[in-house]
């Protein structure tokens, strides 16, 4: 990639994301020691340090420590130096102890993946409720994958509190149609072949659907991939539809939560952001209740959006509080890790 680029900058922001996580409480860098995306060019653009507690000084803060494997002298030499890190913070990261916070604290990432024709009509209408719940309590809600707004783009611009807000999503549902037609793709043939078995034709379908996990509340800003997110209320995050790369973008922007709607039945999960998984129908909930942690399928039974809405955000408030969602009981997360590469490999 090209050094100091759009590429190495959003590369940046993405581990600085991780690093500066509210989840994540003492980090390590680790690299090769020759490469384009140096860790002095992390630190320095992102500003990173490590907090007081955990640093080998006695300042307010000092720099991260970073391993390169080259100045180690190997992988074996520099695995042996990073568990000796680990083991000198762990039991400094073990004397944080848990505090009562307001929900206003949550950030709330938002996601859609292996849709079907319930998703718009169960799901991410109740989440679209939970999110409501969740702003009205002073917290901050996002939803991503612009492709998956592309056509429904009008119905968010219409609540944006600002003209500039506003311009700010056309102006990325415009540079998506460039992006993908330099390509020879077409954002209007978005959905999958998962997707269309599951009842969905077009991407307006998939769109009308995606956006419900919104809500109705104003939308307050729009950001690029991975920035971090300070504003209360419902944010937009500009990031591809692939759900493990919009996922990292979110929770690199600061999401302490994750719900993720599934009708096909994804086993997403993103540390070190619990993922909460919500079926749209009983039939795939029930083949697969192992991963998933609601069932919304019940509003196709006569259950009320509002009531299953209502069930999701006390289910955000006692994941945020400690509970175990499915995918963490499972081990999932670690894999996960997928940084949006927007430009060339050279």
């Amino acid at each position: 990639m090209q050094y100091d680029g759009p590429d190495h900058n959003q590369l940046d922001r993405t581990l600085a994301g991780f690093a500066k996580h509210p989840n994540v409480a003492a980090y390590i860098l680790i690299g090769l020691g020759c490469e384009t995306g140096q860790a002095i060019h992390l630190v320095e653009n992102q500003g990173l340090t490590q907090l007081r507690p955990f640093s080998r000084e006695p300042s307010a803060s000092a720099a991260p420590l970073v391993l390169t494997i080259q100045e180690c002298g190997g992988i074996a030499k520099t695995v042996v130096a990073g568990v000796r890190a680990i083991a000198e913070l762990l039991p400094r990261v073990n004397d944080v102890h848990r505090t009562k916070l307001p929900a206003s604290k949550i950030i709330l990432g938002t996601n859609c993946g292996g849709s079907d024709g319930n998703s718009g009509v169960t799901a991410n209408p109740a989440l679209g409720v939970a999110s409501d719940l969740l702003v009205s309590q002073g917290g901050t809600s996002i939803i991503g994958e612009t492709p998956e707004i592309y056509g429904a783009e009008h119905l968010l611009t219409r609540r944006a509190v600002s003209r500039q807000v506003g311009e700010k999503l056309v102006e990325r549902i415009k540079w998506w149609e460039w992006y993908t037609g330099i390509f020879g793709a077409e954002i209007n043939n978005n959905p999958s072949p998962g997707n269309k078995e599951g009842g969905l034709t077009t991407i307006f379908e998939k769109s009308l659907g995606a956006i419900a996990k919104g809500g109705s509340t104003a939308l307050v800003d729009v950001v690029n991939y991975a920035e971090p997110v300070k504003a209360k209320g419902f944010v937009v995050m500009d990031t591809p539809g692939y759900d493990p790369v919009s996922m990292t973008g979110i929770v690199a922007g600061g999401a302490n939560v994750l719900v993720f709607t599934t009708g096909r039945g994804s086993v997403f999960g993103c540390k070190p952001a619990p993922s909460i998984k919500i079926a749209t129908n009983t039939p795939m909930y029930n083949h697969m209740e192992g991963d998933m942690d609601i069932n919304a399928g019940v509003i196709l039974e006569g259950t009320p959006v509002e009531s299953v809405g209502r069930q999701i955000f006390e289910e955000i408030l006692a994941v945020a509080s400690g509970k175990k969602t499915k995918s963490e009981l499972n081990g999932v997360g670690e894999e996960e890790f997928a940084p949006w590469s927007i430009g060339p490999t050279l």
